[in-house]
């Protein structure tokens, strides 16, 4: 960097005086302050929860935190109360179909609310996770089109929702009869490259893998590379032993589903792949995404039988599909 002269720095520094000082030259907005005040805050990294807590927030930024008798809100501040709430960091959901909703029953779901998706369902469920504390939330299947619609009007601030990160369909062997709007089949390498350039030319987020063990080796490590190629993670709803096993071969980022209910763990070699694909930093990280069985909280769902149903679940969503759906709950 070149050196200047005192007068020049002198000079650099009189012109930066004025230009706080004069109307009508560049100045720095005063930022706009909030305070939550009241509530109980968790950090998120295990500490202590703090009650009566203040969080400052200037601008977008946390500026100060501490308790009602240690910090005062600043003098003009917006005050939130969160007296009776938990303040704690914005949530992900890695795993979410914004086209369910209060259902019970696919058949019927898939038939008689597929074309209400992306102008009542979808947003609606967007809406209904933001409510819930979820600020970011990966979206693994639906139709492609309802999908980066329904995400952009988020991000434009047309709809109010989490953020969205979308697959767009399932990338499987064959559709289930009846879903083909949000599952794609393949046949053959050259088919499956095609697949998901073609979500990848709509702009989702990540790509979706589904029933890796009906495919062959070579569609799936298709899928995998031509995802890496357009820089897509690959995300595989696998459980069955032999899903992993290919996945794992083939390259795929993250699972999903992991877990087989009452046994303690996947066969030996399966696990001795993991570790080895864990130890391999050049491949990058590996994430796993047990699924928590029912089961594991058998005892007291079967001491304590009382369904809850939150009516938060009928948010955005109109009296018709709501009564729908209350008639054919288990």
């Amino acid at each position: 960097m070149r050196a200047i002269t005192r007068r020049q720095a002198s000079v650099f520094v009189l012109v930066c005086a004025v230009a706080l000082v004069v109307p009508g030259l560049a100045q720095t907005p005063a930022k706009k302050v909030t305070a939550l005040v009241g509530g109980t805050l968790i950090d998120g990294y295990g500490g202590r929860p703090i009650r009566n807590s203040v969080v400052v927030i200037e601008a977008e930024r946390i500026s100060a935190v501490g308790t009602v008798a240690t910090l005062p809100v600043p003098r003009g501040a917006e005050v939130i109360s969160t007296e009776g709430m938990s303040v704690l960091p914005g949530l992900w959901d890695m795993h979410v179909h914004l086209m369910l909703n209060g259902h019970g029953d696919y058949a019927h779901w898939d038939k008689t609310y597929l074309p209400q998706l992306e102008r009542v369902i979808m947003p609606a469920s967007a809406k209904q996770l933001l409510l819930a504390g979820v600020t970011s939330a990966r979206d693994l299947g639906a139709p492609l089109n309802n999908s980066i619609a329904v995400r952009d009007r988020i991000n434009s601030g047309e709809l109010t929702g989490s953020t969205m990160y979308v697959s767009g369909p399932f990338i499987q062997h064959a559709p289930y009869p009846g879903t083909e709007a949000f599952r794609w089949g393949v046949s053959g390498v050259e088919d499956a490259r095609a697949k998901v350039n073609k979500l990848a030319d709509a702009g989702v987020d990540v790509i979706k893998l589904i029933d890796v063990d009906q495919m062959t080796l070579e569609e799936t490590k298709a899928v995998v590379d031509a995802a890496h190629r357009r820089n897509l993670p690959v995300i595989g709803h696998a459980h069955r032993p032999e899903e992993i096993r290919r996945g794992l071969v083939a390259g795929v980022n993250n699972f999903e589903h992991t877990g087989l209910a009452a046994a303690p763990e996947y066969p030996d070699d399966i696990m001795q792949m993991i570790r080895e694909r864990a130890a391999n930093m050049a491949g990058g990280p590996l994430f796993w995404t047990p699924t928590i069985e029912g089961l594991f909280n058998y005892e007291y769902v079967r001491d304590n039988p009382e369904h809850l149903d939150d009516p938060s679940w009928h948010e955005g969503l109109p009296k018709e599909v709501v009564d729908d759906q209350v008639a054919r709950a288990p």
